[in-house]
């Protein structure tokens, strides 16, 4: 059986207070960032009953600054976190972002973020996803770094892994005008700036992960994602240009429609082609800690050393973020 998630970082103390000191501390932050987003922005949430209160609930989005989690933790479960801090989501950080040193590294896992170091390869980090989202919910952006554009981009295959190895409820998130509260190089929020977040129903996608689990199971999952992603970006922006309304949202279009059935039809026809090299189950890579495979996009078949010491847990960063989770 797969263990709880703790800060295998952290001593023996820090995990025995961490319970309450991570729900206290996230608590006053998010009110905080409250009185940015809610105060002095013009931040409108859509579809947030979309967003699932129960555990093992996985919240994939585009990726537009390094406070983009603050927004979507806060506009899906602010209210009902507060007598059931399980809701409150985990968030992959980069090392290099927010633990540059021991205060800021404290901060951050008050926040519920999780370590992953700098590179592509952490599967230290992978496991520790895994683990956690089984407890709760989390925000992962299969990007893997922030928008330079303003658009959309190409998702990795690590969010993937995740979803194979745990089983979650999707939630496709789209978050707007993030890039103009915080744009890169930037060292502060800037207030009255308009965002909207969007969060569209949990995503079905049982045909792309059957009995046999594979790296491009993996990816194809994001792939589908991070189309409906897309959609709801184009949807925002003809909703804020005044073409359609809140009565009319995205997931009830004829084109949100087709994305799901063009990705149902596709996996069909995959099953008709010859088998493809599967992963190991979820329990034997939790508790194993299989290598990456040589091009990075997921754990190797036939390797699966036992799970190293926490004083062994560099290996480099997983595809699930390549800046971390959070940038």
């Amino acid at each position: 059986m797969a263990r709880r998630y703790k800060a295998d970082h952290r001593g023996r103390l820090f995990n025995a207070v961490w319970p309450f000191t991570r729900w206290f501390f996230s608590l006053v932050t998010v009110t905080v960032g409250a009185i940015l987003f809610f105060g002095l922005s013009r931040t409108e949430i859509i579809g947030r009953r979309n967003a699932l209160r129960a555990r093992n609930v996985l919240l994939l989005s585009n990726h537009q600054s390094l406070i983009d989690s603050f927004l979507i933790g806060f506009s899906a479960y602010y209210g009902p976190a507060i007598y059931r801090p399980w809701l409150a989501p985990w968030n992959p950080a980069a090392e290099e972002n927010f633990y540059k040193n021991a205060y800021q590294g404290w901060w951050s896992d008050q926040w519920k973020c999780i370590p992953v170091a700098p590179g592509r390869r952490d599967m230290r980090a992978l496991y520790r996803m895994i683990r956690a989202l089984r407890e709760g919910t989390m925000i992962l952006f299969p990007e893997g770094t922030r928008t330079r554009t303003g658009e959309v981009g190409k998702g990795r295959p690590g969010a993937g892994l995740v979803a194979l190895a745990n089983r979650p409820h999707l939630i496709p998130v789209t978050v707007v005008g993030m890039d103009d509260v915080l744009p890169i190089g930037a060292a502060w929020p800037r207030p009255f700036q308009r965002v909207t977040i969007l969060f569209g129903p949990a995503i079905d996608y049982s045909h792309l992960a059957g009995e046999e689990r594979s790296k491009e199971s993996a990816q194809a999952i994001v792939d589908l994602a991070m189309s409906l992603i897309r959609y709801q970006h184009d949807w925002i922006r003809r909703y804020r240009e005044g073409e359609i309304g809140r009565d009319t949202p995205p997931w009830v279009e004829a084109g949100y429609q087709r994305i799901l059935s063009a990705s149902r039809e596709a996996a069909a026809l995959a099953s008709e082609r010859p088998e493809v090299e599967s992963l190991p189950s979820p329990e034997s890579e939790v508790d194993s800690g299989p290598n990456m495979a040589p091009d990075g996009t997921g754990p190797e078949p036939e390797q699966i050393p036992e799970e190293r010491s926490s004083n062994e847990s560099r290996m480099g960063n997983t595809d699930v973020a390549r800046d971390g989770g959070l940038q």
